[in-house]
């Protein structure tokens, strides 16, 4: 098999692995790069991809796609969550981008009408090439995958977490002998807090804060995250009102309708039920003047109704923003916490609200990449890819000495024979 990468190496975003026999070719992923212009992957001839297989939701990995639906048709291999979570993200990523999109919602239609949903650990081949989607523990619905053709196994882990989340249940990592692995690295320079500690000291912070009549705004990603802090609150017995705004209110409908994927579908219906979901500008202003924690997008301050609860909240030291996301640099989020300030009213202003930040990763952290990888059968090389500022080098450089395993940090367009 040949693997050719054309995005996503030695960078976080626009994420897309081929993968060709004499006969077949399969895209691993479709994603774009978040900017003020949008970025892809390398062009490949739509006419030469016999199908598609994706790995999770997030636009890193999904946002191209429909590129392939302007003239052509062929499947698209997924889990049922992951399409219809992805649906809903590109459809927001047309009408807010549509302008520097060579695609619109007609293509994302046709996308739909010609997806295939599969179930974890089902065979499914495409000429001649098998697979099988694996839980990747990263976001409800995602998938690793791993690929089967002319005697080669290949796995590629698209964001996976090793550990189990209130949430999500770990990584299955039943792979069997392999002979190359294309692993992200996202975090491959540094370790996670211990989840069950951190729970609780963010418990006791929220709960601090609203027992002194302020209120705690919680930046959250829709996807995930939201979801996840909501179960946390509800599983600490939390009794203090929760308020969940923002594209969280049409995901939690989505994922009560998929509840296998969740790890405790009984405790994300408790914390999503208990929650009081925001219908309008009304309920907004009134949940900004209540004491309670609010769960709102975006995570990285970046737009949404968040931006409105900090213009409101960020002035009052009874409050809190706790940010639970990893933060970009350059994004309204790690300016304020880098430096405490942040665009209020149109001006850039000092945020006397506290401030504070919580590692709720969905990804695997150092040690549980290096882990990973030791753990693996066969002698496969290891390809380092979703990882900035060296990271995939790095890596790439610990798996050659920590494991004897080839590996390497490959650069957008390289080729390689398995």
């Amino acid at each position: 098999m040949e693997i050719k990468f054309l995005g996503g190496t030695r960078e976080v975003g626009r994420i897309s692995i081929s993968v060709k026999t004499t006969k077949t070719c399969i895209i691993l992923d479709y994603g774009v790069m978040m900017g003020s212009e949008p970025g892809f992957p390398m062009h490949i001839p739509p006419k030469e991809v016999d199908a598609l297989i994706l790995s999770h939701c997030h636009l890193d990995h999904s946002g191209a796609l429909p590129i392939f639906y302007i003239q052509n048709e062929r499947p698209i291999y997924t889990t049922r969550l992951t399409l219809e979570l992805t649906q809903l993200l590109i459809k927001d990523f047309i009408h807010l981008s549509g302008y520097f999109l060579p695609f619109e919602y007609l293509e994302l239609k046709y996308m739909m009408q010609n997806s295939v949903y599969l179930k974890y650990s089902v065979k499914e081949t495409i000429g001649d090439i098998s697979f099988r989607l694996l839980d990747a523990g990263h976001v409800p619905g995602s998938s690793q995958i791993l690929l089967e053709a002319e005697g080669k196994r290949i796995l590629f882990t698209g964001d996976f977490n090793t550990s189990k989340t209130r949430l999500l249940s770990p990584a299955d990592v039943s792979y069997g002998e392999l002979d190359a692995v294309i692993v992200e690295t996202t975090y491959a320079n540094a370790d996670h807090s211990d989840r069950l500690e951190l729970e609780k000291t963010f418990v006791a912070h929220v709960t601090d804060i609203v027992e002194r009549n302020g209120t705690v705004l919680v930046p959250a990603f829709s996807i995930g995250r939201s979801q996840e802090i909501a179960c946390i609150l509800a599983a600490h017995h939390f009794e203090y009102p929760v308020t969940l705004d923002g594209m969280a209110r049409a995901v939690n409908k989505i994922m009560m309708d998929n509840s296998q994927f969740l790890r405790d579908p009984r405790l994300f219906t408790n914390a999503i039920r208990g929650a009081m979901s925001v219908d309008g500008w009304r309920d907004r202003r009134k949940a900004a003047k209540k004491s309670g924690v609010i769960i709102s997008p975006a995570g990285m301050l970046k737009g949404g109704p968040a931006a409105f609860y900090i213009s409101k909240l960020g002035q009052k030291n009874r409050n809190a923003v706790f940010l639970v996301s990893y933060q970009i640099p350059g994004t309204p989020g790690h300016e304020l916490l880098e430096k405490g300030m942040c665009v209020i009213d149109g001006r850039v202003r000092r945020v006397k609200a506290q401030v504070e930040h919580f590692d709720f990763s969905s990804h695997s952290g150092a040690s549980q990449l290096r882990d990973f990888v030791k753990d693996l059968h066969g002698n496969p090389t290891v390809f380092t890819v979703h990882g900035a500022e060296g990271n995939c080098e790095r890596f790439a450089r610990w798996t050659k000495k920590g494991t004897g395993f080839k590996s390497r940090a490959p650069k957008a367009g390289d080729r390689f024979t398995i």
